[in-house]
């Protein structure tokens, strides 16, 4: 069920966390790790994760409601997902997308908040890569989910459906995520000696694994 702003503990804190990944749009450097939340952790009595749900802008659209995010979550060990405190489904504009929020989703943790951020996929289902073709490892990456590569009107894009990109938010982006939760409490590739890009390998290999084991299971 969606709580209100008035009923989560989504208060002004002045402790910060820190993003640690967030599998972003190919085109565009959305600094994500810089980011820093601002909330503090759920009240013993809330339902977690509290959810936020927002409405977003005309040209975008959630490929995924919070109940099916929730209903996905238990099919993975409550290992996995309990320590999960958060679902933020936020709004984004064109402009931002073009820009700072062009990440698709993110992973925050600090202060005993562990939130998931979703961001909304263009409503025309394109997943734009501009006048160039993207690279081998990008198309791979997506390959499981759609492998519709489109160059038109000098512009590379993978059209999307409305079925492929329901799975790949859920089998993609929310393992990723979760791989990056699970990273930040084994405390594996987080610490200061280890480079992002080995939090990135560990939640990429998170979400291939788990995404494998759902489909034996449930297929």
């Amino acid at each position: 069920m969606t709580q209100s702003r008035k009923e989560t503990a989504w208060r002004k804190s002045r402790k910060f966390g820190d993003v640690k990944g967030g599998r972003k749009r190919p085109k565009i450097a959305d600094n994500v790790f810089n980011r820093q939340h601002n909330f503090l952790k759920p009240a013993s009595n809330e339902i977690k994760p509290v959810i936020m749900l927002d409405n977003p802008s005309r040209d975008f659209f959630f490929p995924v409601a919070p109940e099916e995010v929730i209903t996905f979550l238990k099919k993975l060990p409550d290992e996995i997902t309990n320590k999960l405190t958060h679902l933020w489904f936020r709004k984004v504009t064109s402009k931002d997308f073009e820009s700072e929020y062009s990440c698709q989703a993110s992973f925050i943790c600090g202060s005993g908040v562990n939130l998931i951020t979703i961001y909304p996929f263009p409503a025309d289902l394109k997943m734009r890569f501009g006048n160039k073709k993207p690279q081998k490892k990008i198309i791979r990456w997506y390959q499981p989910f759609e492998d519709n590569l489109v160059y038109e009107g000098n512009e590379w894009f993978l059209q999307w459906t409305e079925d492929s990109i329901k799975k790949y938010y859920l089998e993609g982006l929310m393992l990723h995520e979760l791989g990056h939760l699970v990273d930040s409490y084994l405390k594996r590739f987080w610490s200061k000696p280890f480079k992002k890009s080995k939090a990135e390998k560990f939640a990429d290999n998170f979400s291939i694994f788990w995404g494998s084991q759902l489909r034996e299971v449930y297929s």
